[in-house]
């Protein structure tokens, strides 16, 4: 393997965990803070009324689809289920860029697209660390 293949795949895992850290929490935030999800849901969702158990249920299936994401399985599903998730989100805060020196921390979700962009065109080179890499060993 040359010195690019390897750095390609260690810069690939990176972002995984890196994305994988970012949308788990914000999944298991459903689960934990429900209050707090209805209230992202009904701001830049417009979905009123969401529920503890509804809520608990998006992020159970949420925390699924990263793990198999985490993993490398499935990746043009999970990938591309992960870089959807968070277009949606990213785009859905459209109001916070307008006034950007407010909400800088918004701004953070683009490199995070960028990053899932280039995971879902990437996929097939990211084997470092899942188990299809795992059983190729």
């Amino acid at each position: 393997m040359s010195d690019t293949d390897r750095n390609l795949r260690i810069s690939l895992l990176a972002l995984r965990v890196g994305v994988f850290i970012v949308m788990f929490f914000w999944a298991l935030d459903k689960i934990v803070a429900p209050d707090h999800a209805a209230a992202v849901f009904e701001n830049f969702y417009m979905l009123e009324g969401m529920g503890a158990g509804i809520l608990a249920t998006i992020g159970v299936i949420q925390i699924v689809i990263y793990l198999a994401f985490l993993a490398g399985l499935f990746k043009t599903v999970t990938y591309g289920l992960v870089l959807a998730m968070h277009t949606v989100s990213t785009l859905s805060s459209w109001q916070q860029y307008l006034a950007v020196f407010d909400n800088l921390l918004f701004l953070a979700a683009w490199p995070m697209l960028a990053a899932c962009l280039a995971l879902f065109l990437l996929r097939r080179e990211d084997t470092l660390g899942t188990l299809e890499g795992l059983m190729k060993r």
